[in-house]
């Protein structure tokens, strides 16, 4: 069975990524987010793995926090071994992403329902690597030639 790993900072990008738990049971999984009071018992219902929660408006204590997710993240491509990392963003999904693709995985990305002008900052950033890159507005597809539009998928 492929091993699959879905990871999201929490927030909406969780809410998005959930909303592909369908998906779980076809899979070895594992569900990768942030540490905060609203995904504290998400153990209780999933394999799930959690990073700092950190925002870059503290750049200061953001760096310390950046380097324990980058080192989570290694730990997590060698104990786990996913074949896939699933993603719909933010800094935590990015930073599971850039060391899946060092660890030589397939990573595809989703990006959410509320960007439909533009990329996310980390959309911009996976973008560069992903082997999958799903927008969910037809005018990105449009504008990101790698990008492909399925309709919603989230």
């Amino acid at each position: 069975m492929k091993k699959v790993m879905f990871a999201s900072s929490s927030g909406g990008h969780l809410a998005e990524l959930l909303k592909l738990q369908s998906l779980f049971a076809n899979y070895n999984y594992m569900l990768v987010t942030e540490k905060t009071k609203t995904t504290d018992k998400l153990f209780e219902k999933y394999n799930v793995r959690y990073m700092q929660y950190g925002s870059r408006q503290y750049i200061f204590s953001y760096f310390f926090v950046f380097i324990f997710n980058v080192l989570k993240s290694i730990e997590l491509m060698i104990t786990f071994n996913p074949n896939i990392v699933i993603t719909t963003g933010a800094h935590t999904g990015g930073i599971v992403c850039f060391i899946a693709k060092l660890f030589g995985k397939k990573v595809i990305y989703i990006e959410s329902m509320a960007k439909v002008n533009t990329l996310s900052m980390t959309g911009k950033f996976v973008y560069l690597f992903a082997d999958k890159f799903y927008v969910q507005w037809e005018e990105l597809e449009q504008k990101y030639k790698k990008s492909e539009f399925l309709g919603r998928l989230i």
